[in-house]
């Protein structure tokens, strides 16, 4: 099949057959398409769109466009978790001990922070000598031993995702539901998985701003996986205010760390709790959602969540004493408090401007190539809706540069009350079975 046959399909609004995209990720695969003839399908996407059908094809040819793990070795259901990225998201580091902490086999390939957005392997890399770059074959070994490994995608799996990432990022084709949906759901398949929990992120600091975006992805995500034969669940939830309190790949491993210990901010444990008791649930773990969220809760409350947590730091390499003590984790050599300029009720910071505050302080990366510093970030040290006197502390900023210091703090400035805090989950979408909720 030509490449300008199928362009031609696409750009006049025709559903392509499972050949035309089989071909065009072949060729995206083996360099027998040029950019431009993938970059224009890519932009005949974004115009025209795909159905489940097309989308669903997209994602299997993803998948076979590299190895796809055999994880059947492992006893019981394999379940992942994914967000689509946001502001202090590290419900990762939290969740994958509990679920693993109750039976639930965890095979994790995350990624890594773009823009004002934090990344699951900056945050695990912050720790001394943690390696995430296991093998393929370290990493079964690893899921068998703990149960769970958190690891970066591979070259071998889904290698047509990277090639089609880099050339959406680069030609305005990022914005695509289903194109999207393929790549997410592409590296998950291959991954090995037999569920998967998707917890997509809405609001100003997310990918998706509006409910209704974050509903179209959510129910793209969740028809596409049943295609592949995938049970998932799809979680939309809050993202206008960073999660927790903690930005940063550093501050927010510590602030791990004291939720698994049973304290943290509230709204990281609400949700790390809610999303492991589905991946539990999923898991076949749990004969209901109820009788999960208990059984995750007792994984926390009994300290066995924490353990978990150590064994991954040890089976991965890392310096297991910043379990014990975080004050370990890398440390940024200077301090700035950020106070209330008028007395009032404090509503929070912007998540989408505190992000891009502290990707200038040098907590995250513009381009894939540039460097993390893994201790600067922030932490927010109020809780929203406290009342507050003129000069309250309210957020301290930690960073290396003075001039990285000065551009923060000019994003900042900016940052008014966005309103009162909306319930932190806003809707989900199962899969047809009952929940006995």
């Amino acid at each position: 099949m030509r490449a300008v046959d199928v362009l031609r399909a696409k750009r006049d609004g025709a559903e392509l057959p499972a050949e035309a995209i089989f071909a065009f990720v072949r060729g995206a695969t083996d360099g027998s398409w040029p950019a431009y003839q993938l970059a224009a399908l890519l932009m005949a996407i974004v115009q025209r769109g795909m159905t489940p059908r097309e989308t669903a094809d997209l994602t299997a040819a993803m998948v076979h466009s590299g190895v796809k793990l055999d994880l059947g070795h492992l006893p019981g259901v394999k379940v992942d978790k994914h967000s689509t990225g946001g502001v202090g998201d590290k419900t990762s580091l939290v969740l994958a001990p509990l679920a693993a902490a109750c039976g639930v086999v965890v095979p994790m390939m995350s990624g890594r922070g773009l823009g004002h957005s934090g990344g699951t392997l900056d945050k695990l890399e912050s720790i001394p000598g943690f390696r995430v770059g296991l093998s393929l074959d370290e990493f079964r070994a690893a899921l068998a031993e703990v149960g769970v490994a958190l690891i970066g995608q591979t070259h071998e799996v889904a290698p047509a995702d990277r090639t089609l990432y880099a050339l959406r990022d680069v030609t305005a084709t990022v914005e695509s539901i289903p194109l999207i949906t393929a790549s997410i759901l592409s590296k998950k398949i291959a991954e090995g998985i037999d569920a998967l929990v998707m917890d997509v992120k809405c609001g100003s600091g997310a990918f998706m701003a509006t409910r209704n975006e974050a509903r179209l992805l959510a129910r793209s995500i969740r028809d596409v996986a049943a295609l592949n034969h995938l049970r998932s669940e799809a979680v939309i939830t809050a993202m206008d205010y960073p999660l927790g309190h903690a930005v940063g790949n550093a501050l927010e491993v510590a602030e791990c760390v004291e939720v698994l210990r049973g304290g943290g901010p509230a709204d990281t444990r609400e949700l790390s709790l809610e999303l492991a008791a589905r991946m539990v649930f999923l898991g076949d773990r749990a004969a209901t959602l109820p009788e999960a969220r208990s059984r995750v809760r007792e994984a926390l409350d009994s300290g066995r969540g924490l353990e978990k947590f150590r064994e991954i730091v040890v089976r991965q390499g890392g310096d297991v004493h910043v379990v014990d003590d975080p004050g370990k984790l890398p440390q940024a050599p200077h301090r700035r408090v950020v106070r209330a300029d008028r007395g009032g009720v404090f509503h929070g910071f912007e998540a989408g401007r505190l992000g891009r505050a502290c990707c200038v302080l040098g907590a995250g990366r513009e381009r894939v190539e540039d460097a993390v510093d893994h201790a600067v970030g922030a932490v927010v040290l109020l809780e929203r809706g406290s009342t507050v006197p003129a000069g309250e502390p309210l957020l301290e900023l930690h960073y290396r540069d003075g001039d990285r210091l000065g551009q923060a703090l000019e994003i900042l400035r900016t940052d008014e009350p966005v309103g009162d805090r909306a319930p932190l989950v806003l809707e989900v979408l199962a899969e047809d079975r009952p929940t006995d909720e």
